[in-house]
């Protein structure tokens, strides 16, 4: 990892968008670099990749799809949120299937996308063998969770889909990318075994299930699971 400023690297063809993206991002103190069309974009990710990506879908030249596809297909890991417009769930659900982290819907607020990107870049580092949010721990070593502890009981199931989750926390996940993680190649599953276990993991880690503050439902995506800072 090199020292100095974070690098972000905003590929957006609105100008205005994206200066304003731009200035509000140096004034947090982050280096960023901006492409206009989607060509100019995939080659400053693939010459110099940045630490986080700012990525609009629909670009001229070569589309977002593409750039994600090529950046993970050259094993980059750099977080990378889509700016997506209203209306463009399957849009999302397949970027999110090649590669993307999270997305902001147009028109987004500017602090909640400055408050995803901080808590990505955060997040960055080597794998931890335990993670707490809230009164949990979730320990990877024991493949055990306690809460204050004392140990709470979960199924082999709940336990994988907690780990995949906590690992990938405020990333938007898609049902299917959760199915092939946590149950991979079993013969009958569908979305509803991801929901079903989403429900009974709720009732275990939530104080009001119906108001979850963890594992947050996306409407038409998936899930997301939320670690308060």
């Amino acid at each position: 990892m090199h020292n100095g400023p974070k690098t972000i690297l905003i590929i957006e063809d609105d100008a205005a968008l994206l200066r304003g993206l731009k200035d509000n991002f140096e004034t947090q103190g982050y280096a960023v670099r901006t492409a206009s069309d989607g060509q100019r974009g995939l080659d400053a990710v693939l010459k110099e990749p940045p630490d986080l990506l700012l990525l609009d879908l629909m670009l001229p030249k070569v589309n977002g799809y593409e750039i994600c596809r090529a950046a993970r297909s050259k094993h980059l890991d750099m977080p990378i949120i889509m700016l997506t417009a209203k209306g463009q769930e399957d849009d999302v659900v397949r970027g999110l299937e090649l590669g993307a982290d999270d997305y902001v819907t147009k028109p987004f607020s500017i602090r909640e996308l400055l408050a995803r990107v901080k808590a990505f870049l955060r997040r960055q580092g080597p794998e931890n063998a335990a993670y707490a949010f809230g009164d949990y721990r979730l320990d990877l070593v024991a493949h055990k969770l306690f809460k204050r502890g004392v140990e709470i009981e979960l199924t082999g199931k709940e336990f994988g889909l907690l780990e995949f989750f906590v690992k990938r926390a405020g990333r938007a996940l898609t049902r299917d990318s959760i199915l092939d993680a946590v149950w991979g190649q079993e013969v009958i599953v569908t979305d509803r075994s991801v929901d079903r276990c989403v429900t009974t993991l709720r009732s275990k880690i939530e104080s009001d299930p119906r108001k979850p503050v963890f594992i947050q439902t996306i409407r038409d995506i998936g899930y997301r699971f939320e670690m308060p800072a």
